[in-house]
This record gives C-alpha cells, structure tokens and sequence, in this order.
C-alpha cells in the first residue's frame, strides 16, 4: 500500500512551501536543464559553459582571450582556464596579435568548428526537450523574459522596457 502520509512528496513535485518562489523554481529549471545539456554535450568531450566560448569565440573572429571573456561576462582568470581546456583538447589555438604583441588572439581549429557545429545541435535538442512542456509560442515568452530580466536595457530607467522588440536565440 502506498504511503500517503500529507509528509511524503514524490521528488519530482516541489515542496509546496516553496512553489511560487522565484528562486526555488530558477534553482530547479537550471538544475535541470544543466544535466540535460551536459548528458547532450559528454559525447563531444565538452561542457555546456566550453560550447558558449566556442560559440563566443566562433561569432566574432578573430578575438583576444579578455574580448571572449567580456562578451561572456566571464573574468579573465577563468577564461584563461577554459581556453587553455579547450586548447588541451584541441578546439582553440591561440596566437599573438600581429598589431598587438601582448594580445592573444584566440581562435577554432578545424577540430573545434566540428566540434562546435555537433555539440551545438545536440545544445539545441537539450533546450527542445527541456522546454518540452511549453508551446513555441510559451518557450518563445520565456526567453523574452529571461532576456529582459537578465539583461535590461541601460535606457529603462523608469522600470518599463522602452523598446519591446527582441530577437530570439537560442543561447
């Protein structure tokens, strides 16, 4: 006989105290999504954060090392750990700036743009699943609203959006 104590939740319910913190339910989603992006990445040999720098790195050639780590919000410490990862692994090569000789110019190998084109797909079929739950038109809002509480607009200084037209990504 099941246990039906008021005491018992199955692990997959959230607590009910807690349902409609905003903060409990951000933990989870991105709990969630972490381990579907990482189950989709582990065949390319990289992480959900090493496919963003390849993306980054990808997007905007040729770039230094501190451009990349800008564009990610990440500090140059840690991307310096994450290239020198990915140059391990042979995605990354890095190079002096020929103008600049103190800049390290950062780019994909042949290797990484293969790696980076698989894993991308793979990124992408993560995200599907996870917003699996949503209609296009839902999973579209979210990132909307993901977008702008993550990222307001310098000019919305009043608290309102003064421009509401977003483009979609899937990053």
């Amino acid at each position: 006989m099941p246990n039906s104590s008021p005491g018992k939740r199955s692990a997959n319910q959230p607590l009910p105290e807690l349902s409609d913190r905003l903060g409990y339910l951000l933990k989870h989603a991105q709990q969630r999504l972490a381990e579907l992006t990482s189950s989709a990445m582990a065949p390319f040999g990289i992480t959900g954060r090493e496919c963003a720098v390849l993306i980054a790195i990808d997007s905007q050639a040729p770039s230094s090392q501190q451009d990349v780590a800008f564009r990610l919000g990440v500090d140059r410490t840690t991307m310096v750990l994450l290239i020198d990862d990915l140059e391990g692994k042979g995605l990354v090569r890095r190079r002096r700036d020929r103008d600049d000789r103190r800049r390290n110019v950062v780019e994909l190998t042949g290797a990484g743009r293969t790696t980076l084109r698989r894993a991308s797909l793979a990124g992408q079929d993560a995200e599907r699943r996870f917003l699996s739950a949503l209609s296009d038109e839902e999973a579209a809002e979210l990132r909307a609203a993901l977008r702008a509480i993550a990222f307001p607009r310098a000019a919305d200084a009043g608290g309102v959006r003064a421009d509401a037209s977003w483009t979609s990504s899937s990053s």
